[in-house]
């Protein structure tokens, strides 16, 4: 009798998981196939909804209209021809000099005007943008979530960071590293065959995509820092000549079209287009950090590693030992801004003191973190944090320093240097720093690409930099009238 309820309890057990499984399966409408899924439409949506807050908080939004316009045009001329086309795709520039592209689910496709700056023609940029698209009509953000091989990138942390104190780290570590994740060679095949159709369909010359590709890989070895395209996106040897064949093949269908790539259209739009690190956003230079815009500078511990980004700037000791971070504090005042602190991380306070720092009101606070057990029965050692809370030009800044309280007295010092020398920046110098921006020139005289760009004031040592930028060599000739990219301020 036991034997006989076992048996029909397995049963029963074995028909629920089947429905479970076949109620978890969704059809994927690229491949028209069924497929196992633990995301729905619905979820991929609502993720990218949450994601997208976290993206522009990260890296902030570049401010110019026409080429905005540009994108979310193409965006939803490409979007009408997927295979999700109900989706409810938004389009976004992000102020980063990162050379990447990425998506999330739910229809969020991002540009770095990095990338946008390294891009041709229109051609190019419509090629990525399939590609990107590609992803998302294709599931594939849905399938590694699936697989559960999310990425945890996390940007800083876990570089300067150790796991310990992240918290204080302002990085959304799990749900920005969906952003980055390593799709499969085959993940990203199929995006590359659904970027071919998408920019054929809407009229582009999808070869030129294969020819961006092409610049990758001139740049690889180049890449450092935050995750680029050359990471998150890997690159077959062969890949090059595979996207030019699917190209053939799609135009082969319609031999008689005229397929666009709209290079100097691309070129007009993108002219002051700001190039590299935007230094009036903060930047790090000779052992300090400098703030053009919000007139503050503070020093920085030698050899530590160091991100700025529009919510924070963050350092960090090489080992992961020791972090700092700066950023606006919350409060209606000094003092309400430090007890929220110390409340609102649930610290043990050691001491606090208030006095007038460089001229700047400020509030100072020692506290420590107790030792304790996660749910995992892993033990996270005791933290010892120090924060500065300034006032400033009508606003509240906050210095916090992150260190185990066993190696504290290592790094108080260079927490104190730091913390006490936040001050008023007043050198008109470091005050008036411009970007370099993409200075769009028409060649005057035929000739090689290095004669024309030394012509036009670039540098020697920055030449392959523009020949890159360009898309061309060094050795290639120019013809006059030729539009080409230089940088100037």
């Amino acid at each position: 009798m036991q034997k006989s309820l076992s048996t029909a309890f397995k049963s029963t057990l074995m028909l629920a998981l089947v429905v479970m499984l076949f109620n978890t399966c969704a059809y994927n409408p690229v491949t028209g196939k069924k497929e196992l899924s633990l995301m729905s439409t619905e979820k991929e949506i609502n993720l990218g909804k949450s994601y997208d807050p976290q993206v522009v908080a990260q890296y902030g939004l570049y401010e110019n209209d026409e080429i905005q316009k540009f994108i979310t045009d193409k965006g939803k001329e490409m979007a009408a021809v997927s295979h999700r086309p109900e989706l409810p795709y938004e389009f976004k520039v992000l102020d980063s000099p990162i050379i990447n592209a990425f998506a999330v689910p739910g229809g969020y496709v991002y540009f770095t005007r990095g990338i946008l700056a390294h891009f041709n023609n229109e051609a190019e940029f419509a090629g990525v943008l399939g590609h990107e698209i590609g992803h998302i009509t294709a599931r594939h953000s849905a399938k590694q979530y699936t697989k559960q091989t999310l990425a945890q990138v996390g940007f800083i942390a876990g570089v300067i960071a150790s796991k310990e104190f992240r918290n204080y780290a302002d990085v959304a570590q799990q749900s920005l590293g969906l952003l980055f994740l390593k799709f499969s060679r085959d993940n990203e095949s199929q995006s590359d065959q659904l970027g071919v159709e998408y920019s054929t369909k809407i009229g582009y010359d999808a070869v030129k995509m294969a020819n961006f590709f092409n610049t990758l890989k001139r740049m690889r070895g180049d890449a450092e820092g935050p995750p680029t395209m050359l990471s998150t996106h890997p690159d077959p040897g062969d890949r090059y000549n595979k996207v030019g064949q699917l190209a053939q093949k799609w135009q082969a269908k319609d031999p008689g079209a005229n397929y666009a790539v709209n290079r100097d259209s691309y070129l007009r739009m993108i002219d002051g287009l700001i190039y590299g690190e935007d230094p009036r956003q903060g930047y790090f230079d000779d052992g300090k950090f400098f703030h053009p815009e919000l007139k503050f500078e503070f020093p920085v511990p030698n050899q530590w590693q160091t991100l700025n980004s529009p919510q924070a700037v963050q350092m960090g000791q090489k080992d992961g030992k020791a972090m700092m971070v700066l950023r606006i504090a919350q409060g209606e005042s000094l003092d309400a801004a430090a007890q929220s602190f110390v409340t609102d991380n649930k610290l043990t306070l050691v001491n606090s003191s208030k006095r007038r720092i460089n001229g700047l009101n400020s509030v100072q606070v020692l506290a420590s973190q107790p030792a304790a057990q996660d749910q995992s029965g892993n033990q996270s050692p005791e933290l010892k944090i120090v924060a500065y809370f300034y006032e400033y030009n009508g606003l509240m800044y906050q210095i916090l320093g992150v260190a185990q309280s066993v190696d504290y007295p290592v790094y108080s010092r260079d927490f104190e240097n730091t913390m006490e020398n936040f001050r008023q920046l007043r050198d008109q110098n470091r005050i008036n720093v411009q970007p370099e921006r993409v200075d769009v020139v028409k060649v005057n005289r035929s000739g090689s690409l290095r004669s024309v760009l030394q012509a036009n004031g670039v540098a020697s040592d920055r030449l392959e930099e523009f020949a890159i930028l360009n898309s061309m060599e060094l050795n290639d000739n120019i013809a006059s009238g030729t539009l080409i990219k230089v940088v100037g301020k």
